[in-house]
């Protein structure tokens, strides 16, 4: 099937407006009228910020998820990815209500203050924030009815209701329902004889309203009329998919379950249809247990369980619902209006995978490139993986580098008879794991295996216990995490022996042990065999597997012991170094940036003359550009295809840059309540490879927002005739040349 180019981008560009084109991903330069609509959307959004010093967490984020939405938005980019970019800010926005609305309301049900960092308390800001929230619903809506359907058909596909199928395709769409959907529905009655039941969160719902055959209809009588809801199953796909010879017709379970649903309900008559869907509280702490691990597995299943049946914080409904049943579930609920979302055009984007990932459109999405070789590792599997990583520090930089050498050295060293022990920390694995696989292996050929397996990652908890119980059974030494924090910090250690002694390899990371996001997320890892890491990170695993306290670090900053209170100090050796007259500057790569006492911290950097350049993906609570506060701090936000993940703090320090990779944000779970680290980049070829990151992050203006005094951002333009700048695109480029020529401030 041939497809044509979106004809969004064509009929709304007038002639010369248009760079040249991306080689990359095919890219358009988005248009300044473009630019222009994404800063009028963001105009209700700002009114909701306040003008505190500092920006509101969760208001913050939001912006972040309209950037996302931004992508779904861009003429330029096909309509597939744009399908995709709206999925995933459906999928952030039901994380965002289930974990921090649903910690709003763990304020709210039980009387706790909560003061945001607007200044507004828990009721006001409820208010506020789901506000906020409704509108960006509306956007969302807005971007799916008016930009993205009227191009289906032009790119292949039809979004088809009942009525537009023909009969052969009705014919089949009733005999899969008979065969098939019907057996599966369970329509569940609610009156005084029956109790409201479970409804279950992230399911598309059918309220029914019926009335008795023969009953009186008169002023539709509501003491006749009864509820009851029928919930569409879960592991059926969402849209069923007939083939035509231009077109892929996607028809959704529920419209086809709409035209059948009397089928359930036999001499009764139907006096209300209406497609709703819920987001529960998932908010939840584990109270440990310091000496029955088993007992903390079983806590951990129980939150899992109360997850699916916490309290409602979000019901996404048809337009025009009968009201009495909103006044039902209002009061079923305690819920009001603010937490009721009209889907004008369709309930829960995060099915539209199903379409962006059909073979018929596989083309359509630009494929990901082929990574390139690390400095200093050649292309393909490494001949020596151990003797590689003693030569010197290697630098991954994924997705840009291949994941591969890490998944080697694992893999290696599980059949190598001379490796003795290896250490690792888990807070994340792909689905089919080739590190878990490698893990058992290793234990298998018995090696000493330790393994801290953090089992509450957030909707990952019941794969890793899964996973956990796996090696544990195999006869590694497994660890669920520690009492009262989270372990995420990203470490690795092979302990080898060798002619000369033994010898330890370490991996140091600022993403998951996940070689299915190390494709999608971009992070760094480091390599090495350098002495003085393999005993800093060998006591660190003392820490955290048994009870010793050593003094200090020499490459480690670890949380939560000391992160905070060092990442303060090295800012303030800037600042003195900035009172002095002596260079300075201050350049992080973070995903969030939200610790009130560095944002102060930084603050009084800014005042003193600072240079401050932060990249901040998501949630940022520092207010940049404010008179007499932040005038030399600049925020900027890159999204684009890849997610951005990496940390790098970067410290000017009177020309011999301090700099650090890791795990570890710039928020208060991260200081106070994770098991975190940061490892210092000692070697300058790796040092120097950092840096040239974090030069072209700040250099790129194709995936970039630069945020305003006032919270919101503005796209970066290119202007004056400068040449777009791609990094998701110019990291598979970078000669070794270039990357020893880059600098942030004077003379690094």
């Amino acid at each position: 099937m041939q497809k044509v180019e979106n004809p969004e981008s064509i009929s709304t560009v007038k002639k010369g407006s248009l760079s040249n084109l991306f080689s990359f991903f095919g890219r358009q330069e988005p248009i300044s009228e473009y630019s222009e609509q994404f800063a009028r959307s963001q105009e209700k959004l700002s009114q909701t910020i306040e003008r505190s010093d500092y920006i509101s967490r969760d208001l913050s984020w939001l912006q972040f998820n309209f950037r996302v939405l931004d992508q779904a938005r861009n003429p330029s980019r096909t309509l597939f990815e744009r399908l995709k970019f709206l999925a995933i800010t459906a999928s952030n926005l039901d994380e965002f209500y289930s974990i921090r609305v649903g910690s709003l309301y763990n304020y709210l049900d039980f009387g706790k203050e909560r003061i945001d960092y607007s200044g507004l308390r828990e009721v006001p800001f409820r208010k506020t924030l789901l506000s906020a929230i409704q509108q960006f619903d509306d956007l969302q809506q807005d971007c799916f009815s008016s930009q993205l359907i009227p191009i289906f058909e032009d790119n292949g596909l039809k979004l088809a209701k009942f009525e537009d199928l023909n009969e052969k395709e009705q014919k089949k769409a009733i005999e899969y329902f008979d065969r098939t959907i019907y057996p599966m529905l369970t329509p569940m009655l609610f009156d005084h004889t029956h109790t409201f039941p479970v409804l279950l969160a992230k399911v598309l719902i059918f309220g029914v309203i019926t009335q008795q055959d023969g009953a009186s209809k008169a002023g539709d009588d509501e003491d006749n009329q009864k509820l009851s809801f029928v919930q569409i199953p879960q592991n059926l796909p969402r849209f069923v998919v007939f083939e035509r010879k231009d077109l892929v017709v996607f028809i959704s379970i529920e419209e086809i379950i709409r035209y059948e649903i009397r089928k359930l309900y036999r001499n009764v008559d139907i006096k209300a249809i209406s497609l709703f869907r819920i987001t529960r509280n998932g908010d939840f702490t584990v109270e440990e247990s310091d000496d029955i691990e088993i007992d903390f597995i079983d806590e951990i299943r129980q939150k899992i369980k109360n997850r699916r049946l916490g309290r409602v914080v979000r019901v996404e409904i048809e337009p025009n619902a009968p009201e009495w049943m909103l006044h039902l579930l209002k009061k079923r609920w305690e819920i009001d209006a603010h937490n009721i979302v009209e889907a004008e055009r369709m309930i829960d984007f995060t099915s539209l995978w199903q379409i962006v990932r059909h073979p018929e459109f596989k083309a359509s999405t630009p494929p990901v490139p082929a990574s390139v070789p690390a400095f200093g590792v050649e292309a393909g599997k490494i001949a020596d993986i151990f003797e590689t990583i003693k030569e010197g520090d290697i630098l991954l930089h994924h997705p840009y580098n291949n994941f591969e050498p890490v998944i080697q050295l694992l893999e290696e060293a599980a059949d190598d008879p001379q490796v003795l022990a290896i250490k690792l920390t888990i807070y994340r694995l792909a689905k089919r794991s080739r590190i878990t696989e490698a893990l058992l292996k290793a234990a298998e050929n018995g090696k000493h295996v330790s393994v801290l397996f953090e089992v509450k990652a957030r909707f990952d908890e019941e794969n890793n216990i899964r996973e956990a119980q796996r090696l544990q059974k195999a006869g590694c030494f497994v660890i669920h995490g520690i009492s009262r924090f989270k372990t995420h910090t990203k470490l690795l250690q092979v302990v080898r022996a060798e002619n000369q002694g033994v010898v330890s390899y370490s991996h140091l990371a600022s993403g998951n042990y996940n070689e299915d996001t190390a494709r999608l997320y971009t992070d760094i890892g480091l390599l090495t065999a350098d002495p003085i890491y393999n005993r800093d990170i060998t006591e660190f695993f003392n820490v955290i597997t048994g009870h010793s306290l050593p003094e200090s670090y020499q490459y480690l900053i670890t949380a939560p012991r000391d992160m905070r209170r060092q990442l303060i100090k090295l800012i303030q050796a800037e600042t003195k170094n900035a009172k002095l007259g002596l260079p300075s500057g201050i350049c992080w790569k973070i995903n969030s940036l939200e610790d009130k006492a560095v944002i102060d911290e930084l603050y009084r950097a800014s005042q003193a003359g600072v240079p401050i350049k932060l990249i901040v993906r998501g949630i940022c609570c520092i207010r940049p550009h404010r008179k007499n506060l932040s005038e030399n701090i600049s925020v900027r936000s890159i999204v684009g295809d890849f997610l951005e993940h990496t940390r790098i703090f970067y410290f000017h320090h009177n020309n011999n840059p301090k700099l650090y990779g890791g795990s570890a944000d710039v928020m208060v779970r991260s200081f106070d309540r994770r098991i975190e680290s940061l490892f210092t980049l000692a070697n300058p070829r790796v040092r120097q490879q950092a840096i040239h990151i974090l030069d072209y992050n700040l250099r790129d203006n194709v995936n970039s927002y630069d945020m305003q005094e006032d919270g919101t951002y503005a796209r970066c333009e290119l202007g004056d005739g400068r040449e777009p700048f791609n990094i998701h695109q110019l990291f598979y480029e970078v000669s070794e040349e270039e990357m020893m020529k880059a600098s942030l401030f004077t003379d690094d």
